[in-house]
């Protein structure tokens, strides 16, 4: 019993001298602990202050501050205090204490970019209490997550410019492109100031082309959209009795090439009878519901300073009579917004092309140009969206080189002849909401270059027959008599 007592009281004293040997060790060695206070993702420009706090209680060697570049195999050094040469230094406290002491050392990035994101370290350095020579170190981390806001945003029609087909419904889709936002935003489409629900789909244009056209009748109403008069009377026209019935396949009847208040040609047309300008108004034979599916797609694209593009896309099938002077905006949520950000379009069916010729007066043998410089009436000024296909023809004929029809904005007549004098040319302007037309007439003067130059050349033919052969012969006879 009492050998055991003893050898208890042995291994009690060892164990005691190991604990304070233990004490005594880390006393000597001194101990150090880093931390980086964390932060709050930050927005591009703003100035970020780091701070790195490491308790201690022996004599300080050295700070560093690292960022690390590509992915961790670099580190670009940023801020270094070194204790033994600069005694002084404002980013330290206390420095005078040694026991148990608290630092904090701070970096400040003034206006930082998005090349500032990414990891960045603390490293710190005591010496070593039992030797000078020896340095403890210790390190943190944290990293920085710079936010950049959207820098642009716009509304686009896409597969345009494209006809206005008054025989089937379309399918419409518009696009929204946002460039320049880190993290990604979020992109949503709104008609008339009201939230529009709808559904996603990988293929928007592929799912509204698979519902048919008549299949969005069943579908529930996504938007609450009251219709003004204007709208309800052109719907419950196309539903009287003398209209056609919609027709589903593709074959289209046939009719004369003038629509509307141009009425009915007839094999050789009289440009006089047409005024100088007509705004004529095409409106479908179909019909679809007022409370269409809008399927919704979008893609993000990151660029190399990690900024990204959202392509943000909305299709469903058109209706002109309901959807022209409809608002549509595409708004956007950013935590570096502080609201969101919006671009609006209306849609809008052409009014009439307001044309221009030069020269004003044109004579045989000029260039002539008739040019699309605007629209003649419109419900925001010349605003029509999306951008209108115009289509040239000319009445009766054809165009000078020979072709049917001619494309742009602008139809140019090189060396117009006399023989055009008269003549009446149709701008058509179309887009998937509407279809309208002005016509404008060519007039041709005299021109008195051209016409001394015939005039002189008549004269030189004139001349040949007189000293031709005749005269020669009248000349040799008349010679003979007198001989």
């Amino acid at each position: 019993m009492a050998c055991f007592s003893s050898a208890s009281k042995m291994n009690l004293l060892v164990t005691f001298c190991l604990l304070l040997c233990s004490t005594l060790m880390d006393s000597v060695k001194g101990y150090l602990t880093v931390t980086i206070e964390p932060l709050p993702p930050v927005v591009m420009g703003d100035t970020v202050t780091l701070k790195c706090n490491f308790r201690t209680d022996g004599n300080l060697r050295e700070i560093v501050w690292f960022r690390v570049t590509e992915g961790g195999s670099s580190k670009q050094k940023i801020f270094t205090y070194d204790a033994m040469y600069n005694t002084n230094f404002s980013h330290m406290e206390d420095f005078r204490r040694r026991e148990d002491l608290v630092y904090q050392s701070t970096v400040r990035l003034p206006e930082v970019q998005m090349e500032d994101n990414g990891p960045y370290e603390c490293h710190v350095g005591i010496y070593d209490r039992a030797s000078r020579d020896k340095v403890v170190l210790a390190s943190g981390s944290i990293t920085l997550a710079v936010m950049s806001p959207p820098k642009s945003i716009s509304v686009i029609a896409a597969d345009q410019p494209t006809r206005f087909n008054r025989y089937e419904a379309q399918n419409f889709t518009l696009m929204c492109i946002v460039t320049g936002g880190k993290p990604a935003p979020v992109v949503y489409f709104k008609r008339d100031g009201e939230l529009i629900e709808v559904v996603p789909s990988d293929k928007p244009r592929e799912a509204a082309e698979s519902r048919g056209l008549f299949s969005a009748r069943e579908s529930r109403p996504l938007i609450s959209r009251d219709l003004d008069d204007t709208k309800l009377q052109k719907s419950l026209s196309l539903l009287e009795p003398d209209v056609e019935p919609v027709r589903l396949d593709n074959v289209r009847p046939h009719q004369s090439n003038t629509p509307g208040a141009l009425g009915q040609e007839g094999p050789r047309p009289t440009t006089e009878i047409i005024p100088e300008t007509v705004v004529s108004r095409e409106f479908p034979r179909w019909v679809l519901s007022s409370s269409p599916l809008y399927y919704f797609n979008h893609t993000q694209t990151e660029f190399s300073d990690g900024t990204m593009e959202v392509q943000a896309m909305l299709t469903w099938h058109l209706n002109p009579q309901l959807d022209n002077d409809a608002l549509f905006s595409c708004e956007v949520k950013h935590p570096a917004l502080s609201m969101p950000m919006q671009a609006e379009v209306t849609l809008s069916a052409p009014k009439g092309p307001k044309l221009s010729m030069t020269p004003s007066r044109a004579k045989v043998g000029d260039t002539v140009r008739i040019a699309v410089e605007g629209f003649q009436v419109g419900t925001k000024g010349n605003e029509v969206f999306p951008e209108p296909l115009f289509t040239w023809t000319r009445v009766g004929g054809l165009l000078l080189d020979g072709s049917a029809e001619k494309e742009g904005k602008v139809l140019v007549l090189e060396r117009v002849p006399a023989e055009l004098n008269g003549s009446m040319y149709r701008c058509t302007a179309e887009n998937p909401l509407g279809s309208t037309n002005t016509h404008t007439r060519l007039i041709v003067f005299e021109n008195p270059r051209i016409k001394k130059e015939t005039l002189q050349f008549n004269v030189a033919d004139s001349g040949e027959e007189l000293f031709g052969p005749t005269f020669m012969m009248l000349l040799l006879s008349v010679t003979l008599e007198f001989t």
